[in-house]
């Protein structure tokens, strides 16, 4: 039968998804990880979603689970589509620059997932088949994770980074987290499932290098999801045990012989000396190895409380998806400053889905709560009557590692591939739950009545062309990927420049737009530092056409998202370059973007410092000091606006001042050779001044900045 083919097609391209995502990468194609496994997730469902519709024209009906999970689900979607909409920056947050974690079409993605898992992995076989799939491709995996941490140089494909933290869920700390849940698959198996000897070694060899990653990492938090899941285990075995017991051979007249959970129990065991022990047997692995982890994200408090800030001034629909970053530059706390982090737009809050709180406001929470509520519910509901019926074993495996994944996505942003599979996970739980009751299926013929059948097939087919059209338009996007990454790593200007010209062809964000400003912006000091004496007509032509490029990207730049400070930053860059070339007006322009980009980063120092620069080259001597003193205000510890107070200051005269601060910046980086070379510069013109009232001859000395000899 038609159906049946068409059916096992979009089966087996569901499997594919689901079984390769963690491993999935295209190597020597300078494309990162996580876009790569969009690129497989996009693809491997429309194609299983096309083919699926294509089998209920064959066989003129379909049927789903009656399930709150996924009605809550749709929900969580709905929302993110209305906040996105009302966003201050719809094109963030509907896609980003490629499907980004947190847009609505990521959102969009992680549901369809969940829905169609729910529908054609729903039998116990299929089901299976997707499960060991799973194991084997997460052996892999972590078999190849582990040769990376001994050999980074030659296992990088193209792909991964050279040091030994490359891996192939994006971060270090993600990996932990999936070693974790390759332990607790394992040990799931192990107690429940009765499987032959070799699948057991197979399985111990997971839990072995699973155990190993964990310790690499050495991320408290996967010892804690890690221990808490072997109790629940531990205790669901338990409980199985002894209703298996008392059940047992009652007929014969005799119990059942109860196995302790042995297995569970050193799991748990070690879990808690890894905890506990942390400081001492934790970081033991780790410094062997040499891997440090290095992953920094707000803290749960620092997220909250731009979270409150947000909801006040937002609390319907919030920022928008995809726009922490925008958030955190507005609200974040002061105190970030003290740290090396205050330039660092996190783009991400403590956990994923507390981002998620902050980025679609009160409906989002409420969707969210609504959709754990039902989930937790529904779960637990499933548990407790395996334990009573001793059935159902498989689909529970899949709740505890969605519920595994959930809130460890709720601790930690836990990146594109795991929230992918939690959504997976739970759609393949709610499908098992749900096959074989009729009363918790929905199914819709539609053959049988002609109206019903115009209606249904326009609305499949439907279906099918806007997942096909949105399939072709991400290929579209995904094949401007090479381009952009070859525009940064290009070798000479000409090469950046029609590499990132086709990257913006294909595909104009924010993001590539201010990378084409900077290749113009490079081309403009390439043609003048190579003729410095004097300019051909073909030259000035050059730079006037370079100088329209780069604004005219800049610009379009900022009118993609009129709330990201770096597109004001990029712009006020531009015009403050070319100002130095005698461009009339462009200083003025400089300063009117920059103050724009400090309205949306009002705590950030280095926009004071951008100003300070602006104005002491148009000649406002009194401007760049004040922008200098307010740059202070925020970080007293910076060097570069002391070095560059320290500069002004010497250009008016006043040498000892100027040393004062230079003094100050060198205290601050006392190992920095170039600043200890500029204090001396500047102790000699002291005395020099002192005797002889000839310090002009030093004043064009160049304050260094802190960042060079470092």
């Amino acid at each position: 039968m038609l159906s049946n083919v068409l059916d096992r097609i979009s089966f087996w391209s569901l499997f594919v998804v689901i079984v390769l995502l963690p491993l999935f990468f295209l190597p020597f194609l300078k494309i990162p990880i996580e876009t790569s496994k969009g690129l497989l997730l996009v693809v491997g469902l429309v194609v299983s979603i096309i083919f699926w519709v294509a089998a209920r024209f064959s066989d003129g009906h379909f049927s789903m689970p009656k399930s709150m999970l996924l009605g809550s689900g749709l929900l969580i979607v709905l929302v993110f589509l209305a906040s996105s909409i009302f966003s201050p920056a719809p094109q963030v947050s509907f896609f980003g620059a490629m499907m980004d974690t947190g847009t609505f079409f990521f959102i969009l993605a992680a549901f369809l997932l969940m829905l169609f898992s729910s529908v054609i992995l729903k039998e116990a076989k299929d089901a299976r088949v997707v499960f060991w799939g799973f194991i084997l491709s997460s052996l892999v995996m972590l078999l190849f994770q582990t040769l990376h941490l001994f050999f980074p140089q030659a296992l990088t494909l193209g792909a991964l980074s050279t040091d030994k933290t490359g891996n192939l869920l994006g971060t270090w700390n993600a990996l932990g987290i999936f070693a974790g849940m390759s332990v607790i698959v394992a040990l799931y198996v192990i107690e429940f499932l009765s499987v032959s000897k070799i699948a057991k070694w197979l399985l111990g060899v997971v839990v072995v290098l699973s155990l190993f990653l964990s310790a690499a990492v050495g991320l408290s938090l996967i010892w804690v999801l890690l221990g808490i899941f072997a109790l629940i285990i531990f205790i669901y075995k338990v409980s199985l045990s002894y209703g298996e017991r008392k059940a047992g051979n009652a007929e014969e007249g005799e119990a059942k012989k109860m196995h302790f959970p042995l297995f569970s129990f050193v799991i748990v065991m070690l879990s808690l000396l890894f905890f506990m022990s942390g400081q001492f047997i934790g970081s033991y692995i780790p410094n062997i190895l040499g891997v440090a982890n290095i992953e920094v994200s707000p803290s749960f408090s620092a997220t909250m409380s731009v979270a409150g800030q947000e909801l006040a001034n937002s609390p319907i629909l919030g920022a928008g998806p995809n726009r922490f970053g925008e958030v955190w530059t507005m609200y974040k706390p002061v105190s970030i400053n003290s740290t090396i982090f205050w330039d660092t737009t996190f783009t991400a809050g403590s956990g994923l889905l507390p981002t998620f709180a902050v980025t679609t406001g009160g409906l989002g929470v409420l969707a969210w709560l609504l959709f754990l509520y039902m989930f937790v519910v529904s779960g637990f509901r499933l548990l407790f009557s395996s334990i009573r019926n001793n059935n159902n074993k498989e689909a529970s495996v899949f709740f505890v590692l969605s519920l595994y994944l959930l809130v460890s996505s709720f601790l930690y942003s836990v990146g594109s591939v795991l929230f992918f599979l939690a959504f997976a996970f739970t759609g393949i739980f709610v499908g098992m739950s749900a096959a074989g009751h009729e009363k918790r299926e929905f199914t819709f013929t539609f053959l049988d009545d002609p109206r019903k059948s115009f209606f249904s097939i326009s609305a499949m087919v439907l279906f099918m062309l806007v997942a096909a059209a949105a399939g072709f338009k991400y290929l579209e996007r995904f094949v401007s990927v090479p381009y952009f990454s070859d525009a940064l790593t290009a070798s000479s200007i000409n090469n950046a420049e029609s590499a990132i010209t086709r990257a913006v062809a294909l595909h104009a964000n924010d993001l590539y737009l201010r990378t084409y400003a900077q290749v113009y912006l490079s081309k403009i000091n390439s043609l003048v530092s190579q003729n410095s004496s004097s300019l051909s007509d073909t030259d000035k032509a050059a730079l006037q056409s370079s100088f329209d490029q780069a604004v005219g990207g800049a610009q379009l730049a900022v009118q993609y998202d009129k709330t990201n400070y770096l597109n004001y930053t990029s712009l006020g860059t531009v015009y403050g370059t070319v100002g130095v070339l005698g461009v009339k007006g462009a200083y003025d322009k400089a300063l009117e973007n920059y103050k724009t980009a400090a309205t949306l980063n009002p705590l950030n120092p280095g926009i004071q410092l951008d100003l300070a620069q602006v104005a002491f080259a148009s000649g406002d001597v009194s401007g760049a000091k004040a922008y200098i003193q307010d740059a202070l205000k925020l970080k007293p510890d910076y060097v570069d606006a002391l070095l560059t107070m320290a500069q002004i200051q010497k250009s008016s005269g006043d040498t000892a001042s100027a040393l004062s601060y230079a003094q100050q910046a060198l205290a601050l980086d006392p190992t920095n050779k170039s600043i200890s070379d500029y204090v001396n510069s500047l102790k000699s013109g002291t005395a020099s001044s002192q005797t002889s009232s000839t310090s002009s001859s030093s004043s064009n000395t160049k304050a260094p900045s802190s960042k060079s000899g470092q």
